[in-house]
Parts: C-alpha cells; structure tokens; sequence
C-alpha cells in the first residue's frame, strides 16, 4: 500500500518543483516587436514580476510606459492587460524554456508575437 501512494506523491513533487522553476522563469524582462493590425511595428519591453499566481509588471514602448494590470499565472500560461488611451489590451501568453508565446487582443483582431529574454541593463 505504501509503495502505490509513493510513486503518485514522488510524481507531484517533482511537477510543483518544475512548475516553481517555470513560473520564477517569467519574471525579468522581455521584448518583442509587435506588427499592429495596422501593419506598424511596435518595440515593446516588458518588465515582469511573479509572485505566486499574480503577475503584475509594466509595458514599455518608445511612446512610453503602462502597468500590466489583473496578471495571473497559472502553471505555464499567463494572463494579464494594458490599457492605453483608455483602450484595454488584453493579453494571454505561454512560458518555453527560453521564450514566451504572446498573444494580445486588439479590439477582436488576435495578434501572435514571441518575447525573447531582454539582456540586462548595465
């Protein structure tokens, strides 16, 4: 009987262990260039924070900077928006082992990008 809930428990510590790993591996900052549904390019950077399910951060452009606002993570996915000009943007993304898939909202038109790890500021 003990050998039969060992491999199960065994199994779920090693998973809450990688998903720990996974989750710490979002915070930091992260860019991308995103092509609007307009056709424009856009450099954006954001500057991540996990802690525990809440995912809270900012959003920098050469325009300037907005907060990631109602963030949460959960496992390997994340959520979060920005609000610009009173517009909100809603953003679902997936954490890899080195980059995160984004996808971001703009008024019903689904935009797909890739951030990559930004290098660390000197």
């Amino acid at each position: 009987m003990k050998r039969k809930l060992f491999n199960p428990i065994a199994l779920t510590c090693c998973f809450i262990v990688f998903a720990a790993f996974v989750l710490a591996d979002l915070s930091g900052k992260w860019a991308c260039t995103i092509k609007t549904p307009e056709g424009n390019e856009l450099q954006v950077t954001y500057n991540f924070k996990v802690d525990g399910d809440k995912l809270t951060g900012t959003a920098e452009t050469p325009a300037g900077q907005v907060t990631v606002d109602n963030g949460k993570v959960n496992g390997d996915t994340f959520t979060f928006k920005v609000t610009v000009d009173g517009n909100d943007y809603p953003h679902t993304g997936k954490v890899y082992a080195d980059s995160c898939g984004l996808d971001i909202d703009f008024g019903g038109q689904k935009i797909h990008t890739t951030l990559k790890r930004a290098p660390a500021d000197k």
